[in-house]
This record gives C-alpha cells, structure tokens and sequence, in this order.
C-alpha cells in the first residue's frame, strides 16, 4: 500500500523548480478505504464532497463508482468495484484491481474519514483559487483580442465569488424539522416586532399588514405608467428600511432580528445625486424642484443641513452605473452582501438591464425572461428581498378603467412567472388632473353647463388628491387586494393614510 502510494505521488510529482498544486494523496486513499469498509460514511461526506474535489483522477473515478453504487443500494466493495477497474490502464499500472483491497489495508482510517474529507475539499478549494489565479493573469496579459480590463474584473469577482461559495449546496436538503423550525423563527420575528411583520419593513404599516414586509429571497415586482410614482415609492422603501436597521442597532436589537436591513439601490435610470435628492426632499420637507434651483430660505437650508447629517450614517448603498447586464449587477451585489451585508435589493428599473446576449438572439422577450430569472436567483441565492420596477404596455392607456393588471406587465410572463409578488401603483389623480375643463364661474357669466363641468372635475379631484393604490395583484404568502397610501407629490413621498377618525385603508 505505502509503495503503490509513493508510486502515485511520484508519478504526479512535477519537474523540482514547478510549484506543486495543494493535495494529500494519502488522504484521498484512506477516505476511499474507509467508505469501502463502512458505506454509511457516504452520508457524510458526499453531500459536500464531489469526485472532481480529488486531486487524484483515479480516485475521482473510484469515489464516483462507490457513490453510484450506494445509491443502487448496492454493497461498494473492493470486490463489487472489481469488474469496473479491470480494463482501467491507470489502475493496471498500480497492480490491477488489486489496489483497490490496498485501499482498504487500514481499518483505522475509518474514525479519521470525516477528517479526511474535509482536508480534501479544502485543498481542492485553494488548486480552484489557484486556477482562478492563472487565469486572471493569462486573461490580462492576451492583448490578442478586445481588451475588456472591466469585464474581465466582473468575470474575475464572479469566479472568486462561486469558490467562495463552493459548497454551499450541502446545506440545500432540510429535514422538516429543520424547515419547522425556520417557519417558528419566523412567526418569533414577527411577534417581536409588534405582529405583522415577518421580513424587512416598507415603512408603511398598511402595506406591512397585507405582507408581513418583504421576505428573504423573494423577487418582488414594482410596475407602473409613467408619473405613477414607482421610483418614488422605492426610494421610500428602501430609506425606510435602511433607517429601521439604524434604530435596531442603536436600540440594541440583533442585526440578524432587525426588521431593517442596510439597501442596494440599482439605479439605471436616475443618478445617485437625484435619488439623494428625493430622499434629501422627504426628510427635509423642502420640495425636490426647490432644492434642484436653490430657491430655498436659510430656515430651509438649516433643515436641508439637519437631515443630511441624520442621513450621513445611513447604510443605503446607490449604484448608479448605466447600461449593467444582469451578471454584472448579480456580481455587485455579492460583493455588497460580502463587504456591506446588504439585506434589501433595488433595481431601477428591469426593462434597463441587458441580458448574457449569448442565447437571445436578438429576442427582447426571451431576454427580459433571462433578466427575471437572474433577479429571481439572486435573491435566492443571497437570501435577500429583491425589488424590481418594471414599465407597464402602453395598453392601459387604451382602457376606461386604467388600473393595471397582470396582462399589462411589458414584454414578458415570465416576470409574473418568477415573482413572488408583483405589485402595481396607481393614482387616479393623475388621469382625473388630465381631464381638467377650462375654469368657469357663473359670476364670470360662463354657460351653466361649464360651470357644472367645472364644479364636477374639483368634485372628483378632491376625492383622489394626495391618494395613491398600492395593488397587490400576486402574492404567494398571502391574498391580494389593494392598500391605499397617502402620496405627498411635492417632496414625493409615500406613507400610511391616516384619517382623522379611522385606521389606514385596506381593501380586499
């Protein structure tokens, strides 16, 4: 056994100035007679251990057998792996079929397996960093072809991110209990929170109520016509639960059971100074226009002032980079989850993003399909919230009734397909203000039917002034219905209506 050992490690031993690549052999060895001694080890170990994680080939492809024949409900055995090996030139050349009793040679190696194959997977990690290594550098220096130093650093984050997060898929397969007692930490947070709200708070209790806020690793969809306000109300979200993080923190809550979260906001569209400004206009109470021109007091300017100090600490991260495909934006946001610890998503909007371009032919539709795929396992695969904006057809326009639906969604099912919630704002103020007749009076001697006219459309403009509908169209955790919100267009901002003699609207 020690022999053919020295034999294996000889033959892979590289020229003495050539760096030699991390590997044991001789753990692989014992593993390998370990889980032919005791086949229960494979439940341990294969979970995490994969056959290309050997250094060895022949032990990658001994390994592979046994796992394939324990998942026959077969005995893997020197003897039952036999006939598998005996046309293998590489196990010839060890003595035959034979190696694999050698392998089996020390029994002791069984207490020690679960040693071992953590020892493997970890050298097989750092020859994958390795490799990524080269490959950075060989990409860098071949000036051959496009020279990209952008792309190839996103590619690189991409790779070193995968290796990073390699093994991770162990922990994919829960027993109920474990799943029992996710759903109990979850009923515990909202409990603890005041009832109501299980996930990351929108600020906005009316709408928390309807959801139970915006749960880990859902895709939620934000849609509207132009001047609806979805950017607005975004931004409102985000601030808000970017500033529950910071009031958890200072009130000693956990991090892990704030019902806040620090927020990535992708803006495509809007620069990183705009969407301050909004924010800047919401805390200040002073209008966004007024800010953008300078017309502002020095009481103005003191408040302006107050609120960028509150907000300097504010764990809200804006991206404003223009023309992201979803793999570079997919690559940002692992970065933030790694160095910020981001626990909410925004993109702005999902109509902007770009797809791999490799499969969609030109395919608008199979492209944004693409895109709502990619968002939808990003935020699975970071375990945070993701929103989306999304642009509305211009076919709502056509219809009497503008309220959106499900069909209206732009481009592609498949955004209704991969959300787990899509919502759509609405404000029949904007259409009614559309609708506006020329003013008339009866002291200005105007026809009775102006006037009438007239008189109606402020009728109808006070009913819906400063109110905006939230429509829940899906929602896998719950019903669906509409949550009206009080909407502040001046400084553009969104919060729970609030009556003087009742609680905020929600309607089924």
């Amino acid at each position: 056994m020690a022999e053919t050992l020295l034999r294996l490690a000889d033959a892979d031993a590289p020229a003495p100035s050539a760096p030699t690549l991390p590997h044991n052999v001789e753990a692989e060895a014992a593993l390998l007679g370990a889980l032919m001694i005791d086949n229960r080890i494979a439940e341990d170990v294969q979970m995490r251990l994969r056959p290309d994680h050997f250094y060895e080939p022949l032990h990658a492809r001994i390994y592979e057998q046994i796992l394939k024949m324990i998942d026959r409900n077969m005995i893997a055995s020197p003897v039952t792996l036999r006939p598998l090996f005996e046309a293998d030139q590489e196990m010839k050349e060890l003595g035959g079929p034979a190696y694999l009793a050698q392998l089996t040679g020390s029994g002791a190696a069984v207490i020690g397996a679960r040693d071992f194959a953590d020892q493997i997977y970890e050298l097989a990690l750092l020859r994958a960093l390795i490799g990524v290594g080269r490959e950075m550098v060989e990409k860098a220096l071949d000036t051959s072809e496009d020279v990209d130093p952008k792309g190839q650093i996103e590619q690189a984050e991409s790779a070193l991110y995968r290796v990073a997060e390699e093994g991770g898929n162990e922990g994919q397969v829960k027993s109920f209990a474990e799943a029992t007692r996710m759903a109990v930490q979850m009923a515990e947070k909202a409990l603890n929170t005041g009832g109501g709200l299980s996930g990351v708070t929108t600020g906005l209790e009316s709408f928390n109520a309807r959801t139970g806020g915006m749960h880990h690793s859902d895709l939620i969809i934000l849609a509207g016509r132009p001047g609806m306000g979805k950017t607005s109300l975004a931004t409102n979200i985000a601030f808000n639960a970017a500033q529950r993080y910071v009031q958890d923190l200072a009130d000693g809550i956990d991090p892990k059971k704030s019902a806040g979260a620090p927020v990535a906001f992708f803006s495509l569209e809007m620069s990183a100074d705009q969407l301050a400004t909004r924010i800047l206009a919401e805390n200040s109470g002073i209008s966004g226009e007024s800010l953008r021109m300078g017309k502002i007091s020095q009481a103005d300017f003191r408040n302006l002032a107050r609120a960028a100090a509150e907000l300097e600490s504010l764990p809200l991260y804006i991206d404003d980079t223009p023309g992201l495909t979803i793999a570079a934006l997919r690559t940002r946001a692992r970065r933030l989850k790694r160095q910020r610890g981001i626990g909410f998503i925004v993109v702005d909007y999902l109509q902007l993003l770009q797809g791999s371009g490799k499969s969609t032919d030109g395919n608008r539709v199979q492209e944004i399909s693409e895109i709502s795929r990619g968002l939808k396992t990003l935020a699975k695969e970071l375990n945070v919230p993701v929103m989306a904006l999304s642009q509305l057809s211009r076919q709502v326009e056509s219809r009497e009734n503008k309220r959106p639906q499900l069909s209206d969604l732009r481009e592609s099912g498949s955004i209704e397909q991969d959300a787990d919630i899509v919502l759509f704002v609405y404000r029949e103020e904007y259409y009614v203000n559309f609708t506006k007749p020329k003013e008339a009076s009866a002291q200005a001697g105007d026809d009775a039917n102006a006037v009438a006219a007239f008189e109606e459309w402020q009728r109808a403009m006070e009913e819906v002034h400063g109110r905006a509908e939230v429509i829940i169209a899906k929602q896998r955790h719950g019903a669906t219905g509409t949550v009206t919100l009080k909407f502040e267009a001046k400084i553009t901002r969104f919060s729970d209506l609030v009556d003087e003699h009742r609680m905020p609207e929600i309607r089924g």
